[in-house]
This record gives C-alpha cells, structure tokens and sequence, in this order.
C-alpha cells in the first residue's frame, strides 16, 4: 500500500518510513507528487490540525495520506504551547531556539515538582474511500530550568526524560525514535493496521 506523508520533513519521513515498512506499507512525501499545499492548521487540537493535513493533501492526490500534528504541553502553563508549538510567543519568537528561551521566561520560578510536560503527537490516515484511522502518542517529562545537549531541534534540549536521565536533546537520534511521543503514536497506529487485515 501506498501512502502520501503529508509533510516534506525529511526526519519526519524516515521515522515514519521506518516503522510502516515492516507493514508492506511504501511512504513518499507530498512533493514528490508534485503536491505543495499548506493548509492553515487552525485547529485548537492535535487531531483536528492531524486531520486538516491529511485531509488537503489527500484531496489533492487522490490517495492514502497520512499525517500528524505534535507538540509540548506543559502542565504549569495550562497545557501551553500545545498547538501552538511551532509558532509560541507569535512574530517576535521566530526561531526554536527564541520560542525554547520564550517558554524558559514562562517557567521562571516554578518548582521542580510543578514542572510537568509531556510531548504529544496525533496520527491521522485518510483513505479515498471514507475510512480513517486516528492514533495518539505522548511522552512524559519535565521542563529544564536551562538547555542540556546538543541534539534534536525544538524544545528537546529544555525536556527531561527521567527514565534515560537526559534532556531529548541529550540522547542520539536513534534513542530518542525508540521512545519519542511520534514513535509511540506510530506503533499504536500500527497496531490499529494489523488489526484491520482489510486495509
């Protein structure tokens, strides 16, 4: 089976590849159908924002699509970024490493105990025929009063994962693909697949 990566990530491709090929399942990225819709992800969750993707780069191709829609929530801050992770702060953040300082300035003070967060992704596949399997991933931590470790992108550095003793930021990629919130929603969403033989 085909599907369409709703999403030219090139990481992002490969975690998913990795995971969906031990399905017969064959992955490719959007553009190289010559697909570049962006469609605005103004959803207030990670499912409606999953779907809203799926569903425009479906339309767009005609085939099996897939997509997901991650973020940090932190417990201190209401559940913030949330949604809104890619782009926290607004204009004046423009840069992971910006909005990463911006949610730091938001902790100032807090204690160690209410520091609570979890990573969370949403998986969304969109079939032609109507059917759509929706799976869910999150990984639970604590937000770091600095940045620790040089890897990863994003809000790794400031999220501790106390079960590997490091911030995402600390461990190589191939750790964190083993344990992240995308790689947990990846194998719910593959467990959903085997159930359904017919898909």
């Amino acid at each position: 089976m085909k599907l369409v990566l709703a999403s030219n990530n090139a990481h992002k491709l490969e975690e998913i590849r990795h995971i969906l090929s031990t399905l017969g399942m064959e992955v490719i990225p959007q553009k190289e159908l010559g697909v570049f819709v962006e469609p605005e992800e103004n959803g207030t969750t990670f499912e409606e924002n999953s779907y809203i993707k799926a569903k425009a780069v479906m339309d767009a191709c005609g085939l099996p699509t897939i997509a997901d829609d991650s973020g940090l929530m932190v417990d201190a801050l209401g559940g913030e970024p949330g949604v809104y992770s890619a782009r926290y702060g607004g204009e004046a953040y423009p840069t992971d490493k910006d909005r990463m300082y911006y949610l730091l300035s938001r902790m100032e003070g807090v204690e160690e105990e209410k520091r609570g967060a979890k990573f969370v992704t949403v998986i969304t596949m969109l079939l032609p025929d109507g059917r759509k399997v929706v799976a869910k991933g999150e990984c639970p931590g604590r937000i770091l009063t600095a940045p620790q470790g040089d890897n990863g992108f994003g809000y790794d550095p400031v999220f501790y994962y106390p079960e590997a003793g490091c911030s995402f930021a600390g461990m190589s990629g191939e750790e964190k693909n083993r344990i992240s919130h995308r790689a947990r929603a990846l194998q719910n969403f593959a467990e959903q697949i085997r159930k359904e033989k017919e898909l």
